[in-house]
């Protein structure tokens, strides 16, 4: 730390957990939320001990086998030592290996990862960095598409309901709920863990009240889910735990009680849907001789049958939001919920209506139920990428381990496209991504992985070399996002961690050693950058006849509320009310029960109707508890798992499981006791806390923690930290979307008996010499 960071003002922020503002106070960083949020989320307080944790990177690194040996496949990456380099030196040596790949092999050699949040600034959004520079550099990369939340959703929405972003932000608004809604049934949750944190920042975080005036004005939340944690205590109204994985089934058999009684709203079903006959004969069982009624599901879903009757019988008449949470469609068939959960809201008439209807996601990040701003914040542009060439975000040690083998995605079949280089910034795949032994395998596969970094994540162990960067604490930007009215200037609060530089300057250096300097930087400064994309912000104000301060002015006050839009119900409502004028954008124009589009595909996996599809993955005598590997409450993904909020969340240094009395009492397991949860993919250690707030048969461990093998040179090494991705199974949820499906897997648990592994994902390497042994 330097003088100049001591006993300094209060100056603002922002994250993704919420605007803020920090001051140095006696040698120590003070994080404060901002005055107008009701509900301050705790994770900000990660920052302090997260600034110079011992885990941050300090200079260039690049690994000893890479340097030695050259570009080229190893599967000592993650194993191998470190040699510490000089910027100039490092910047000349990735330049020339840039340079190399594009002149062999060509950009679709190169592979542009960065998928992940990073920073909630504007300008200094590493993904954003990595993109534009590759595009300037290179003519572009191979990218990925989609995202690990939502990777089914946003395939299969498009086809049933129309733009993604209209069904999941501009569909249903939370202050319309607390006016209008009678019913929400919550299928897995509505998590305020989980809409604490937004993309771009938030200002003030209300789910947790909104919520809270709903109930006490007689709205009933039913939450669907194995966990009873996914809806606040306050609201949580009717609890039925159902078996991980089979909300589809649970659906149906809402649908065929619906339907036995003539309760659907069969007007709207001919009106403004498509495909009804035929979702019909599947759902009362005259195309396949099984009806999908409640004592079907009952077996399925392990929810009595008169029970799911009963909850039917509750909801004609009502005003009825039915809610997706992401978490459902992060397992095998994961666009069926998604899907069935629309076509539940068209069956009770409910679609468009305010408070009412189907939203996908509401509750699973911020942006979501609130109002748009009326003028833009502009975010610097990527420029455009030449290469083709993409795989769904999830698919990338299936890229890594199989060049040239097909793949099917949303009717297409495409290849894998051969990578030398992966090119990483702003994101930790060894937490977004399943079995991470295969993970480990698909990097050993390429020639060079370069990492930017602030820290000794797990990416940053198994990467060729390793560039460190600054946090948001260190460096200036805009935060602000669509959907709140804040636009804060993000001050510096702290000088950069050792030789650490913004991902700006890094590209910037590149940039210059490649000849494109000009091009990447079109002249500006970082300072000059912020002035440019806040004059797209200023200029929206002034059409508009608001003040409109200029730059300094802005800077200076630290903030800026920008106007909003009223919240119209999106296109959903605009067809509701005008199904030929407003048609939707779908195929059909209408809501597609039965898509012949998707139909044509010929997805085994992946019909043209929602429908139950039981998972390949089951319990067994070798594996009888089903893994829930969820969000954490402490943190966003694993950003800042040495940060303090985050470790005193854990307990004896492990990451803590959750798990029922009856499967503990089995096993001989109490609270607090340290287990191993295992399979034949893997095997990790956890705390564990018994609880009756998890349905028997589940287990619970939250994803982030850093992945901390026992001993790197095992196949299967053990995580001792509890990382529950060495567990998960990497495979797509259908031929149609290849999302993600690490939410859910079988595992075993046992007590861990025995000494006790020490923690050491977050100690540094041991910097090396070129060719010699460790340096002292």
């Amino acid at each position: 730390m330097t003088d100049r960071m001591k006993d300094t003002p209060a100056k603002p922020h922002s994250s993704h957990w919420g605007a803020f503002s920090g001051a140095w106070k006696d040698g120590k960083l003070v994080i404060v939320p901002h005055p107008i949020d009701p509900d301050p989320n705790p994770i900000i307080q990660n920052f302090p001990e997260a600034l110079r944790h011992k885990a941050r990177i300090a200079k260039p690194m690049v690994r000893r086998g890479w340097l030695e040996n050259g570009p080229g496949k190893d599967d000592r990456r993650g194993r191998d030592e470190f040699v510490e380099m000089e910027w100039d030196a490092v910047l000349d040596l990735l330049a020339a290996e840039l340079k190399r790949v594009n002149d062999e092999h060509g950009a679709k050699a190169v592979f542009g990862g960065s998928y992940g949040w990073s920073s909630a600034g504007r300008f200094h959004h590493a993904q954003s960095q990595l993109h534009r520079f590759l595009n300037v550099a290179l003519g572009g990369y191979v990218r990925s598409v989609n995202s690990y939340s939502a990777g089914a959703s946003m395939v299969i929405l498009p086809h049933v309901l129309g733009n993604y972003d209209d069904v999941s932000r501009k569909n249903v608004a939370w202050d319309e709920i607390v006016a209008h809604t009678d019913v929400i049934l919550a299928f897995g949750g509505m998590a305020t863990k989980n809409s604490r944190v937004a993309s771009g920042g938030i200002s003030r975080h209300t789910e947790h009240q909104d919520m809270v005036a709903a109930s006490r004005r007689g709205c009933r939340l039913v939450l669907i889910s194995p966990l009873k944690s996914d809806l606040p205590d306050e609201v949580n109204n009717e609890w039925v735990p159902l078996k991980p994985g089979t909300d589809t089934a649970l659906m149906l058999a809402l649908a065929h009680t619906l339907v036995s009684d003539n309760s659907h709203d069969r007007g709207l079903l001919d009106s403004h849907c498509t495909g009804w006959p035929v979702f019909e004969d599947y759902l009362m069982g005259r195309s396949d001789g099984q009806p999908k009624d409640a004592a079907w599901a009952a077996g399925i879903t392990g929810v009595n049958a008169d029970d799911i009757r009963a909850l039917a019988r509750r909801l004609p008449g009502k005003r009825v939001l039915v809610t997706v949470a992401h978490s459902l469609q992060r397992a095998e068939h994961g666009e069926q919920p998604v899907w069935m959960a629309s076509v539940l809201a068209a069956m009770l008439g409910q679609h468009g209506l305010p408070g009412g209807g189907y939203n996908y996601a509401l509750g699973a990040i911020a942006n979501y139920g609130r109002r748009h701003n009326a003028v833009p914040i502009a975010a610097l542009p990527q420029g455009k990428n030449n290469v083709g060439d993409f795989i769904p975000v999830a698919r990338i040690s299936d890229m890594l381990l199989n060049p040239g083998a097909p793949f099917d995605y949303n009717g297409q079949r495409l290849a894998y496209p051969d990578i030398k280089l992966v090119y990483w910034a702003g994101g930790n795949p060894f937490h977004h991504h399943q079995d991470l032994n295969r993970l480990r395998r698909a990097f050993a596969a390429v020639d060079t992985l370069v990492v930017h970094e602030i820290a000794w994540t797990a990416t940053a162990r198994h990467a060729d070399i390793v560039l460190p960067c600054t946090m948001t604490l260190e460096r200036e930007d805009i935060g602000g996002a669509p959907t709140d009215p804040l636009m804060v200037a993000m001050h510096r609060l702290a000088e950069p961690f050792g030789e650490a530089r913004d991902d700006y300057d890094i590209f910037t250096g590149l940039a210059g050693r490649l000849g494109c300097k000009d091009a990447f930087t079109e002249g500006r400064t970082s300072g000059q950058w912020l002035r440019h994309l806040y004059s797209f912000t200023r200029d929206g104000l002034a059409a508009r006849g608001l003040e409109a301060p200029d730059f300094d002015t802005f800077w200076v006050r630290g903030e800026l509320t920008l106007p909003q839009l009223p919240h119209d119900g999106g296109s959903i409502r605009a067809f509701r009310n005008d199904p030929a004028g407003k048609p939707l954008a779908t195929a059909s124009g209408k809501i597609e029960i039965f898509s012949d589009k998707i139909a044509s595909f010929n997805y085994a996996d992946c019909p043209g109707h929602p429908s139950w599809i039981a998972p390949v993955d089951v319990i067994s005598e070798t594996t009888p508890l089903q893994l829930v590997a969820n969000q954490p409450a402490s943190r966003l993904h694993s950003q800042f798992d040495f940060g303090g909020h985050s470790s005193a969340e854990k307990r004896r240094g492990r990451e803590v499981a959750r798990m029922n009395p009856a499967d503990a009492r089995a096993r001989d397991i109490a609270d607090g006791d340290i287990i191993k949860l295992f399979n034949d993919r893997g095997a990790c250690l956890a705390a564990v806390v018994v609880t009756d707030g998890i349905m028997p048969g589940v287990v619970q461990l939250p994803t982030g923690a850093w992945y901390d093998p026992e001993d790197i040179n095992d196949d299967k090494p053990l995580c001792v930290h509890g990382n529950p991705n060495v567990l998960t199974r990497d495979v797509g949820t259908s031929s149609l979307a290849q999302g993600c499906t690490g939410q859910l897997t079988t595992v075993q648990v046992e007590k861990f008996i025995g000494n006790l592994p020490p923690i050491q994902a977050y100690d540094p390497p041991v910097a090396v010499k070129a060719g010699l042994e460790a340096a002292e």
